[in-house]
Order: C-alpha cells, then structure tokens, then sequence
C-alpha cells in the first residue's frame, strides 16, 4: 500500500520546503491540528541527520509558537505517533479546555459535545496562524519554488 503522506500533501498546504511541510489537517472538530511532516519517506526521527531533526524541530516550534500568539490555547499537544501512518510526521494541536476531548487527547473519548461556535471561531482564526506560520518559516527556510 502506498504511503499516504509520500502521495498527498495531507490537508492544507500552509509552507513548503524541500525538506518538510506544514500542513492544516482536516480533522473534525480540531481546526487547530497542525502537522509539521518530513518530506522524504522516514519513520523514525531518528533516521534524520542531526541537522535534519534540528529542522524539523525548529519549524515544529515555529508552529506551537504561532498557535500560541494568535489562538492563546490552554495547552499545546505535540505528538509524533506515526502507528497509523508510518511516515514522520509530528502534530502540533492547539488545545482549549472547553474542546469536546479536553484533557484527554484528540484520539481518546469525548469528554462533552462540541462547541460548535467555539470552533467555528477557532476555524477563522486559523487563517491568521497560516500567514503566521507562512511568514516566520519563508523568514527562516527557504521556500520551495
């Protein structure tokens, strides 16, 4: 089976480089779901270089440091799980303590029912974190053309 994050940008495309990307993912009911994934087919990060791993780690900061200015979350999630899709990625998930998983994760069991105007007020200001995090990496990696 052909990997899916080799064969698809997987979600919206927010920055991209030859190393890595930056992605919105769609997933219900977290419009704040980042995910910051290697471009090259790796599972593990430790088959990145050391210089690799400080790349990806720093636009993985660059992404928390965005969510955290603008959407002022109660937490931040980092996670590199890769059992569902073994292709390094790690996701950089604005959490609120009003979310309907909150402070359990995004995978586990609803704690409470969504806050649709809540997230649809989160949603829009994704929009600011993009051009957020469009412009803080374009300022310290180089785009790809």
């Amino acid at each position: 089976m052909p990997c899916v994050l080799c064969a698809f940008d997987g979600g919206l495309l927010v920055f991209r480089n030859h190393d890595l990307r930056i992605i919105q993912a769609d997933e219900p009911g977290f419009p704040a779901l980042y995910r910051v994934i290697w471009n090259r087919h790796v599972s593990e990060f430790s088959d990145l270089s050391a210089a690799e791993r400080d790349t990806c780690m720093a636009a993985v900061v660059q992404v928390e440091q965005a969510l955290r200015a603008i959407l002022r979350p109660h937490k931040i999630n980092l996670a590199a799980l890769g059992n569902m899709v073994s292709h390094l990625h790690w996701h950089v998930i604005a959490r609120f303590d009003w979310d309907s998983h909150f402070p359990g994760s995004i995978w586990s069991n609803p704690q409470r029912a969504a806050n649709a105007g809540k997230l649809k007020e989160v949603a829009g200001a994704c929009a600011d974190v993009n051009r957020a995090i469009a412009t803080k990496m374009a300022a310290s990696f180089h785009p790809q053309d």
